[in-house]
């Protein structure tokens, strides 16, 4: 069974804001896969499990708010604590230009609070990630206010396409393909500098 945990925070006020990306891929997978039994704790929501390329899969979405993020991985079947592999976080990079995307099998937090809550729990860097950009032009100094912030107009129009590459990095990557989901990820957006340039 595999997981891909959608890093975001619980609450309207942060639906479509740049710190909830992580959360709007697994909206985009969910989307994709059709209707699937969900489930809701204190600490998250939990979707599945589902068939994907010929896999077995759960998507859950901490509920814990973005720096308590590991603690929902209490609530999951024990076989993913032991197993870390076999879980993908997918959450936002300020690293990163607006978009681009990148896979890694493991690594550090990279300063993330959710992630570096995840990796706290699970007790070992090699956990595979899937990072998506959000930084842009004219940021302000205060990088709090900024992430959770909602998407500009041109950003907005972006995101589809970016969900779509991230769903279909997801697919492969439940696939045991890779080299492929690396290729997919990996790979500058058609555009992207334009985007990140307004």
């Amino acid at each position: 069974m595999r997981l891909v945990l959608g890093l975001g925070n619980p609450g309207p006020e942060y639906a479509w804001t740049r710190h909830n990306i992580g959360w709007l891929v697994v909206d985009a997978l969910l989307e994709e896969v059709g209707d699937v039994p969900s489930s809701e704790t204190r600490r998250l929501r939990r979707w599945g499990p589902f068939e994907l390329e010929g896999s077995r899969v759960i998507a859950v979405k901490p509920l814990t708010y973005m720096n308590r993020s590991g603690l929902a991985l209490y609530e999951l079947p024990g076989d993913f604590l032991e197993n870390p592999r076999r879980i993908l976080v997918v959450y936002d990079d300020m690293a990163l230009p607006f978009g681009r995307l990148r896979l890694r099998k493991n690594g550090s937090a990279g300063g993330h609070n959710g992630m570096k809550s995840v990796l706290s729990v699970l007790g070992t860097l090699d956990v595979p990630r899937l990072r998506i950009g959000i930084a842009g032009a004219n940021q302000p100094r205060d990088m709090a206010q900024y992430v959770t912030s909602p998407f500009r107009p041109h950003e907005m129009k972006a995101l589809p396409n970016i969900l779509d590459r991230a769903v279909e990095t997801i697919r492969l990557w439940v696939a045991d393909e890779w080299d492929k989901a690396m290729q997919k990820a990996n790979s500058p957006n058609p555009g992207e500098e334009d985007e990140d340039s307004r």
